[in-house]
């Protein structure tokens, strides 16, 4: 319950002062960072998750001695105009997702949770709730599957359409991500992947992506080495970014989310096969942790 007090001083000026319980529709919306909050994140594999790894401990950030090519800073003010421009043109959806989550589910309208950006810098991430509140609070974190009985109703459709992750554009204004980009993980998970798996961190080169060409190309993921392979489409980005793979990304973004299948989107706006992805990343990381190729490509 707020409670609010006032108090006059001697230039006859009124002071509001708020107490304990101010701060309800404040954390409503906002809510403090927990795992179990609804997210969709990943499990370290078992030989990774002995022992628990503190964000706050474990995290290195990467100096950042690199400066910004003329491509990044006309990327950051691309971003943000795009995302001004995406969040008027998707409020009324934004705003209609807020009032069936606070309709069907019990909990807070968003989640935020910890993530590493550029450099390896933790920043707080925002998306709107599609999971049951407090989810993970006696699992943990862990992947989500296909059929997830933790996901709600209307978090199935917010999953399905991406409506979830529109509240990240208020990350790219802020400059903690990019329209494009390797998707941000957890802190807790990085120090171990980055042990296991070779130039993992060569990824945080870059700003994470609200999307990004392993999204476009691969689907979420659900073990180990499902994260090795998106590991090398992200890497190949790295490398490759420019301004005709972005545009690409984006528009295969769009037709992603309308419903068209990811070798579609591969031979429609010509991404490299995995194949050559993968063998890309087998060249520069060590034999003991080179990509073994499956049967089906993306």
């Amino acid at each position: 319950m707020t409670h609010a007090a006032t108090s006059r001083t001697s230039g006859g000026r009124v002071f509001l002062k708020l107490r304990r319980g101010s701060g309800v529709v404040l954390r409503l919306l906002f809510p403090k960072r927990r795992s179990g909050s609804g997210a969709a994140t990943a499990d370290p594999p078992a030989a990774l998750a002995d022992t628990p790894c503190p964000a706050h401990r474990m995290l290195r950030p990467i100096p950042a001695t690199e400066t910004s090519t003329p491509y990044e800073t006309c990327k950051r003010c691309g971003d943000i105009l795009a995302a001004l421009l995406l969040l008027v043109l998707t409020a009324p959806l934004l705003l209609l997702s807020i009032l069936l989550i606070k309709l069907t589910s019990r909990g807070p309208v968003l989640y935020t949770q910890t993530r590493v950006g550029r450099h390896g810098l933790p920043f707080t991430i925002y998306k709107l709730r599609s999971m049951v509140h407090k989810c993970e609070s006696l699992t943990g974190a862990r992947w989500a599957v296909p059929g997830d009985p933790r996901v709600t109703a209307v978090g199935r459709f917010l999953r399905r359409t991406h409506l979830d992750e529109l509240p990240q554009l208020w990350n790219v204004l802020r400059g903690d991500m990019s329209l494009v980009g390797p998707r941000p993980e957890r802190p807790e998970f990085v120090p171990r992947l980055e042990q296991a798996i070779p130039r993992y961190r060569d990824r945080l080169r870059v700003r994470p992506g609200v999307t990004g060409l392993a999204q476009v190309q691969l689907p979420p993921d659900t073990d180990f080495d499902s994260v090795r392979v998106k590991l090398a489409y992200d890497l190949y980005y790295v490398r490759h970014c420019g301004l005709w793979l972005d545009v690409r990304i984006m528009l295969s973004t769009a037709l992603k989310m309308a419903g068209l299948p990811f070798g579609a989107l591969r031979q429609l706006f010509r991404f490299p096969r995995r194949k050559a992805i993968e063998t890309a990343y087998a060249g520069e990381a060590p034999e003991s942790c080179v990509l073994t190729p499956r049967a089906q490509t993306a």
